[in-house]
């Protein structure tokens, strides 16, 4: 039986037959997109003459042994940022598995059951990471593309039209007989992979190459070594091999299915009579793999079928620990195999001898040894705060022997180490220099603005964004725009208070997006001390675009400077708003804004790094805007508190003309005539005037003079004994 597919309609239904004992995950659909293909008659007829084609080819030059091949590998990652997004290291185990596999090196070949001993086989074929692209450009071998089609699993088409369009190294095809292009996603179809096998039909476009899901990729985390061997089997597939039962995708079919709604019920003419399908009625077309109907598990000493009890002389096991079998303890290919993958990789059937040929590993990088091309890092974290400490890792290609490093402001400054921590104590945002040399060719990489010192704001904290010219370069706060669309920006043609505030312009966008806006941290060590509770305030102004609209406002904090994140505010749909506009909406008046009190920032955040951020999650909405964030102690206040907490023996406050020109005005009431402290300042806490008036009981006016004042916002500190209200004003 001759297994072949190309990347179209995935199915979305798991079919449990085809997963392993403890999965819900189908461990390969490669027959399965076989039968699809197979509807077409003249993909049947292509694929039975590549078949001649190859056993032509091996009878007239047989592939001797001793001849190692080398295969070109490109790892192309469809990620959304999330856990598919897997480490370079992920991928490294992967290809050193495979090559552990094909050359027989893997120490548990040694003990196979004891009808197989002696007969795992080295296929003497070699795995290389490519280190040119399709226009010659040096790169790692692995390449990275942001889109939501990740997860799409239902079309592999698509998913490689996504990698061909947005990929951060070479935009446009990778061809499938020049490389073998391995595409990892977050989802392909409910399965952990599936693959073309050579022939003409497939032909050697980009998708002749193999699909496989992220956590299938190697042996490390969020893979592990159950699920480490799936691209060994789907390597296979790629060179030509069927499961060892043969052309399904069920093991265990065993003849007993009643109906069509069965997957081991046969429903294609081509494949055999119509009915119930026995996996011993079919064939693998290798003559060392006995006859078997396939397992899920590691079943040693399953012996399923007898058909070919006679050519071996005796009844034979089924050879569970085969890579083409779906058990946990693969670890052979027989001589047959791999006498069927070497015939595979020399024929021109599917481009393949073109991928090994001298001209092709010389024109994708992967003959010679490899020299350093670029100078390249990473860093486990670019923002931190004061103290934290930052790994450094060295991520050149393809060869480094030698690292020169400048950390400026950090300690140390200069390292010489390949992976060197650092630490940082001064707020700021600071360069980072790396100098990588393979012994002859040296290069440079730059990173400025890359490390993120936070600085630790006090209590009270107010931010109104009033100070700020844009915000994609603030020291105190950090934009993550998720989706790399819309960000959260700067806005200056509305706000609740003053004439700044932040902006998500979330209408006109598709699809889902989420965006954070994550601020600095404020030292809250000194609550406890002080006996109050800590309230954080913020408002907000939105509209629904319809009023189906289901969109959320999130609000984290964090004591560990944003190592992890507790989710303290959910405010979604209509409490968000109940009002939808379907225009871009601005709100044009302070009755637009909603204030939200948050008195849940409990003790154990009670520390000198404490740290929030907002999270707004979209979905073909409306505009969202922000401003007028306080963070002080005691009891939520609809005021802005930048100083002591709020009293009721200061009341009926009221401040006019505001704005203001010339001269302002502020009315107030007390219980107990009193000397009662006027105080202005800047946004910096800069005391600009300082009054003393003799409050009688009851409502006092006081007029004062701002023309000297420059343009800009201002506050008011009313100070009455030991309480003290703050109001904010703008001169124009």
């Amino acid at each position: 039986m001759i297994t072949a597919l190309y990347g179209n309609s995935q199915t979305k239904k798991i079919d449990l037959g085809n997963t392993r004992d403890g999965e819900s995950v189908e461990y390969c659909l490669q027959h399965k997109k076989l039968r699809e293909q197979m509807q077409n008659p003249a993909a049947v007829l292509s694929f039975q003459q590549d078949e001649i084609i190859r056993q032509h080819e091996q009878s007239n030059n047989q592939i001797p042994k001793g001849i190692v091949y080398k295969i070109p590998v490109v790892f192309h990652i469809l990620h959304v940022n999330g856990v598919e997004n897997i480490s370079d290291e992920n991928i490294y185990d992967a290809l050193d598995i495979l090559n552990r596999d094909y050359r027989l090196l893997n120490a548990d070949a040694s003990n196979v059951n004891a009808d197989f001993q002696g007969m795992p086989a080295d296929v003497e074929i070699e795995f290389v990471l490519a280190t040119k692209a399709p226009n010659g450009a040096c790169f790692s071998g692995i390449t990275r593309t942001l889109s939501a089609m990740s997860y799409n699993g239902a079309d592999g088409d698509l998913q490689v039209d996504a990698i061909k369009t947005g990929n951060d190294v070479y935009l446009g095809a990778w061809a499938g007989n020049k490389y073998l292009n391995v595409f990892v996603c977050g989802d392909i179809g409910s399965a952990a992979g599936y693959t073309t096998n050579p022939s003409t039909w497939a032909g050697t476009g980009m998708t002749n190459g193999i699909w496989i899901r992220f956590d299938y990729v190697g042996s490390l985390s969020p893979s592990s070594v159950n699920t480490s061997r799936a691209l060994t089997h789907e390597v296979g597939h790629w060179l030509n091999l069927s499961h060892t039962w043969g052309g399904t995708n069920n093991p265990g079919c065993n003849g007993t299915a009643t109906s069509a709604a069965d997957p081991c019920w046969n429903t294609q003419s081509w494949a055999g009579p119509i009915g119930p399908i026995d996996n011993c009625d079919y064939d693998d077309n290798v003559v060392d793999t006995p006859e078997c109907r396939g397992v899920t598990s590691c079943s040693i000493n399953a012996n399923s079928c007898n058909g070919d009890d006679a050519y071996w002389g005796s009844a034979m096991r089924d050879n569970v620990e085969n890579y083409m079998d779906y058990s946990y303890c693969s670890k052979m290919y027989t001589q047959g195999q791999v006498t069927r993958m070497r015939n595979a990789i020399t024929s021109s059937v599917g481009g393949r001898s073109n991928v090994i040929s001298a001209a092709n590993l010389a024109a994708v990088g992967a003959s010679g040894n490899p020299y350093l091309c670029k100078a390249e890092f990473t860093a486990d974290k670019t923002t931190v705060c004061v103290g934290d400490v930052v790994q450094f890792n060295d991520d050149s290609y393809n060869a480094a022997v030698g690292w020169t490093w400048s950390f400026p402001s950090g300690t140390p400054s200069t390292s010489t180490s390949q992976n060197p921590t650092v630490t940082y104590s001064t707020p700021g945002v600071y360069q980072v220099t790396l100098t990588a040399t393979d012994g002859t060719n040296n290069d440079s990489e730059i990173k400025t603005q890359y490390i993120r010192v936070l600085p630790i704001a006090s209590l009270p904290f107010f931010e109104g964004f009033e100070s700020y010219s844009t915000l994609s370069n603030l020291n105190n706060w950090e934009v993550v725009n998720v989706n790399a669309n819309n960000a959260f920006t700067l806005d200056n043609t509305t706000s609740h208070s003053g004439s700044k505030c932040v902006k998500l312009s979330n209408f006109g966008q598709t699809g889902t997006n989420v965006d954070e806006l994550i601020a600095s941290p404020v030292d809250l060590s000194g609550v406890a001390a002080n006996g109050n509770a800590v309230t954080l305030s913020f408002r907000y102004a939105y509209r629904k675009k319809l009023s189906t609209d289901y969109e959320c406002l999130k609000v984290f904090i964090t004591n560990n400077c944003g190592d992890s994140w507790i989710q303290r505010k959910t405010i979604c749909g209509t409490q968000m708003s109940a009002s939808a506009v379907t225009s871009a909406w601005t709100p044009s008046s302070t009755s637009d804004w909603t204030t939200v009190h948050m008195i849940n920032v409990t003790s154990e955040y009670w520390v000198n790094n404490f740290n929030y951020k907002f999270k707004f999650e979209g979905s073909n909405g409306n505009n969202f805007y922000l401003d007028d964030i306080n963070i002080y102690l005691g009891a939520p206040s609809d005021n802005i508190v930048l100083g002591m907490n709020e009293s009721s023996d200061l009341n009926e406050l009221s401040l006019y003309p505001n704005p203001t020109e010339g001269e302002l005005n502020l009315n107030f009431s007390v219980k107990n005539a009193q000397t009662v402290k006027v105080q202005i300042q800047d946004l910096y806490g800069k005391e600009i005037q300082n009054n003393y008036v003799n409050a009688a009981i009851g409502s006092n006016l006081v007029m004062m003079d701002t023309k000297q004042l420059a343009a800009g916002v201002y506050f008011v500190n009313v100070v009455a004994g030991e309480t003290k209200k703050v109001m904010q004003f703008i001169v124009k």
